[in-house]
């Protein structure tokens, strides 16, 4: 794999996740992935990335320009909405080239 993509997918991932430690209101339920599905770095991986970043950038915006608690709450939930819609579009990609996704547990 070229490390041009790898260093790519670090600083999306991790420019990405930034605005959810600042977030001080209800916990968040939207979770952003730190490694592709299988461990495959694809297109999706990338786009998924992409989608993340767009959301934090949209977050940060609309964060600037609220003027309530109101507002704010709105962009928070606006924000997990979009994390929660990419990781979503990016699963069923994934899963239309036949790779688990998830967790496979055996028992108890």
């Amino acid at each position: 794999m070229p490390k041009f993509p790898m260093i790519l997918a670090m600083a999306l991932a991790s420019a990405a996740t930034a605005p959810a430690i600042a977030h001080d209101g209800a916990e968040s339920r939207a979770v952003v992935r730190s490694e592709p599905i299988a461990g495959v770095y694809n297109k999706f991986w990338y786009n998924y990335l992409a989608d993340v970043l767009e959301a934090d950038k949209e977050l940060k915006s609309d964060l600037r320009r609220a003027t309530d608690k109101e507002d704010s709450r709105d962009a928070w939930e606006e924000y997990e909405h979009e994390l929660v819609d990419a990781d979503k579009d990016y699963v069923e990609e994934m899963r239309d080239r036949n790779y688990v996704v998830g967790r496979v547990t055996i028992g108890n």
